[in-house]
């Protein structure tokens, strides 16, 4: 870590030995707020549906995002994936990117219906030969590939059949994982099973606003049973393969605030962490779901729980991702679920008048470290990597086609901030990566959210610039501080 050197003071003191006990002396370094440890991981992520196009090229099958797109009304201004940033033909671009900002790590997903274009059977080879295609670029450039198996892109003959709340699934990802294992592993040390499963879901089934649309709380809660499921299968399936992988996954927390001091909202809060926060972590790391959720006497037919499931989706995670934008706030409501039992607080990711993101997502950096803090009491000494953090600002290139994004660099520098306090305070977090490597497919918001370092020309053949905030991170990343 750079840090200020402090024999200075015993200098001064007129101290005779410069012979201190290593131990001591480093226990007595000052802590430098935006310093990052030495052989800190900085990087970025992207997802395969967001950014590689080529949606049927090569053998590809159809996925539930690819239908989604397709419905009227769903995604802003009628945005697909289709093309998105054209990742699959211009991944070497994106690599010179990563490469130019400094960066030592490339978090990325693979598309399942590259490798089993209806979700079963053997894998098609097309689709392995880009990934590895992309990882030998990222090794020969001298940066850590971190694919992540599962970012929302389930086969749409999957979803067909049922979709994650059908158990059957989970056997379908554990072979996939097999698969990715075999045909990667052993160039790929780092592998993440699934990005934020609360998101996915819970927007995907119950509220119907991703990919596959669905309204219904009763398939939200089996599909969550499935997913857990798939985390244990996924991870024993790839560690049979080959026990030296480090194999994490990735969730999406958010510090759960009571809106007053009442004790209902306070009792809202606790519940939501639960359900929010814990549902995925903790279930999947101890084999057992957070009590409290759903009505002890109906949990087990709610969730699809049978005998041995315990087992079955218990995993000893070797390294956890967590994915931060933002905090939310609680109050108790009462308000019905549709699910028999079980009565709902009322939630809100964007309040007070303070400033916001372009997309009107809260700016509370306080909120990176109080979670971390808290996935800490739950996730143990297990190493912690920031999976996802960053903001939308949707401003273009000036006459000179330079990209002045300033609120962006202030949003880096305030989280990053907040993270080295983290690290300072004894989270083990030992990588980051900035959402997004370059703007991209925002899900139902389409193209009209930016959270690139680099601009992307949608309507010039996908040309990348890096931003000001590009350009300030590569030298973070350099430098392991902020400025």
């Amino acid at each position: 870590m750079n840090r200020r050197n402090l024999f200075t003071s015993a200098l001064a003191l007129g101290a005779v030995s410069l012979m201190p006990n290593m131990a001591e002396a480093k226990k007595a370094k000052k802590f430098v707020e935006g310093t990052f440890p030495e052989g800190f991981i900085w990087g970025a992520a992207t997802a395969a549906y967001q950014v590689e196009g080529a949606w049927n090229e090569d053998g590809k099958g159809e996925s539930i995002w690819d239908r989604f797109t397709l419905a009227p009304g769903k995604i802003l201004n009628g945005d697909t994936g289709k093309v998105a940033c054209d990742s699959y033909h211009k991944y070497l671009e994106d690599v010179a990117l990563l490469k130019a900002m400094n960066l030592k790590s490339y978090r990325f997903s693979t598309a399942w219906t590259r490798i089993q274009p209806d979700g079963t059977g053997p894998a098609n080879q097309k689709g392995l030969d880009y990934y590895s295609r992309l990882t030998d670029a990222l090794l020969e450039a001298g940066i850590r590939p971190l694919p992540t198996l599962y970012h929302w892109d389930l086969p749409q003959e999957l979803e067909d059949r049922g979709g994650w709340p059908v158990r059957d699934t989970a056997q379908r990802f554990a072979d996939y994982a097999d698969i990715m294992a075999r045909a990667l592993g052993d160039r790929i040390e780092n592998w993440s099973l699934f990005n934020e499963s609360k998101a996915f879901t819970q927007i995907g089934y119950w509220q119907g606003a991703w990919a596959p649309g669905r309204k219904d709380p009763l398939a939200f809660f089996k599909a969550t049973h499935t997913v857990n499921l798939a985390h244990g299968m996924g991870f024993k399936a790839m560690k049979a393969v080959n026990p030296k992988l480090k194999i994490g996954s990735v969730f999406d927390v958010s510090p759960q605030i009571a809106s007053t001091e009442s004790e209902a909202d306070k009792a809202a809060a606790v519940f939501m962490d639960k359900l929010s926060n814990l549902w995925f972590v903790q279930s999947v790391l101890t084999g057992a779901y957070p009590e409290g959720v759903l009505p002890f006497d109906k949990q087990n037919e709610l969730l699809g729980f049978l005998p041995g499931d315990n087992t079955l989706m218990q995993a000893d995670l070797d390294f956890i991702g967590i994915n931060y934008y933002s905090r939310t706030r609680v109050w108790d409501a009462q308000k019905p679920s549709g699910v028999p039992g079980l009565l709902l607080p009322d939630t809100e990711w964007a309040f007070g008048d303070h400033e916001k993101t372009d997309f009107g997502w809260d700016i509370y950096p306080q909120g990176f470290y109080d979670i971390l803090k808290r996935m800490q009491a739950v996730t143990g000494n297990r190493p912690i990597e920031i999976t996802e953090n960053g903001a939308a600002y949707n401003i273009g290139p000036d006459a000179t086609g330079a990209i002045h994004d300033a609120k962006r660099i202030a949003y880096y520098k305030g989280h990053l901030d907040a993270l080295s306090r983290a690290i300072n305070d004894g989270v083990p977090v030992r990588g980051y990566h900035a959402w997004s490597l370059m703007d991209n497919f925002e899900w139902a918001a389409g193209y009209s959210q930016r959270f690139g370092l680099t601009y992307v020309d949608f309507a010039n053949d996908q040309k990348r610039t890096i931003k000001d905030s590009g350009h300030w991170y590569g030298e973070v990343a350099k430098a392991n501080r902020t400025f």
